[in-house]
């Protein structure tokens, strides 16, 4: 697209007061205009872009026993946001990963003290692990017990085929951290943190990785930034450093996957529950499919009149995930 067919766009959308597609036609001006270089042009382009997404990036209230910031705007299509009520101790967690998120938890509560040392308390966590196994679920009962609202960043809104706009959009995404504190959840970060030698590497994995280091490396808001991936050998080595843990999540042992059915089934009787086969025929399963093959024996009960969990009725149910995994 020529300069003046640009121009003709954003006339167009401006006089159509539509923002977004606005915006976007800026920033394809901008990335003509590096291209045939005019690199300074493209520079204030862009930040006159970013001033705009700025302005139209506040987050509003929302009535309700809790408050619950609601972005509005270009941030609004980047962002969503819920107020978990899930605490830690409603999870099955292996006793040292548990230690380690209380750990957090912790300083998190206690930062006004550590400060006064001159420390600061751990923010920037990175979760790795097979999926199902609980790093979504955990960013949930971290925001439960700190009071605070889940953002969860949409990279399909995030991630663009424009030369910078994903650049762009990071930095709102950064911007919005100091506006309203609370936890920023990366999920399949692998999309964003891919190794930047990879061969299908056209140079805009590198453009949006480095901005995104930048960003994480200068951010001193007092939000919780949490990035999770199921694919940790895909990630850039550069980023492990940038974060204050990395926190690795497994497959339930089978203590672990016996607890977690257990608590799954409370409303349920399950005493007589042959739970030795059970413990035996676990192995492999995540968290999530725990789970589902507990809900699945428990809807099989109540369907047959009963709140009694037969051992059948479960074992049928966790081979059926097991099947369903393959």
């Amino acid at each position: 697209m020529s300069t003046a067919r640009h121009l003709i766009a954003l006339l167009r959308t401006h006089v159509q007061g539509d923002d977004t597609e606005f915006l976007s036609v800026a920033m394809e001006l901008a990335a003509r205009e590096a291209r045939i270089g005019h690199a300074r042009v493209a520079e204030q382009i862009r930040e006159l872009v970013d001033q705009a997404r700025a302005r139209s990036s506040q987050i509003e209230k929302r009535g309700g026993s809790v408050v619950v910031m609601q972005p509005k705007g270009e941030i609004a299509n980047l962002l969503s946001v819920q107020q978990p009520t899930i605490r830690l101790a409603s999870m099955v967690l292996p006793d040292a990963l548990e230690l380690r998120l209380r750990r957090t938890l912790l300083e998190q509560r206690q930062k006004s003290k550590l400060r006064h040392h001159n420390l600061r308390a751990r923010r920037k966590l990175l979760f790795v692990g097979p999926p199902g196994t609980g790093k979504t679920l955990t960013a949930a009962a971290l925001a439960g017990e700190l009071q605070l609202p889940l953002f969860t960043i949409l990279l399909e809104g995030v991630i663009t085929k424009f030369m910078g706009e994903t650049a762009a959009k990071l930095r709102m995404i950064f911007q919005a951290m100091t506006v309203e504190k609370g936890i920023y959840l990366f999920d399949e970060f692998d999309a964003l943190g891919a190794r930047r030698a990879q061969a299908n590497d056209v140079g805009e994995i590198r453009r949006v990785l480095n901005s995104f280091l930048q960003l994480l490396e200068k951010d001193d808001s007092d939000s919780i930034i949490i990035a999770a991936t199921n694919h940790v050998d895909l990630l850039d080595r550069a980023l492990f450093r940038r974060f204050d843990d990395v926190i690795e999540y497994a497959l339930p042992d089978e203590r672990t996957a016996v607890k977690i059915i257990e608590s799954r089934l409370t409303q349920f009787h399950a005493d007589d529950v042959d739970w030795q086969r059970i413990s035996s025929d676990v192995a492999g399963l995540s968290q999530s499919e725990l789970a589902r093959a507990s809900d699945e024996a428990a809807k099989n009960a109540i369907l047959q009149g009963t709140n009694r969990i037969a051992t059948n009725d479960l074992l049928i149910a966790l081979n059926e995930r097991k099947h369903a995994a393959c």
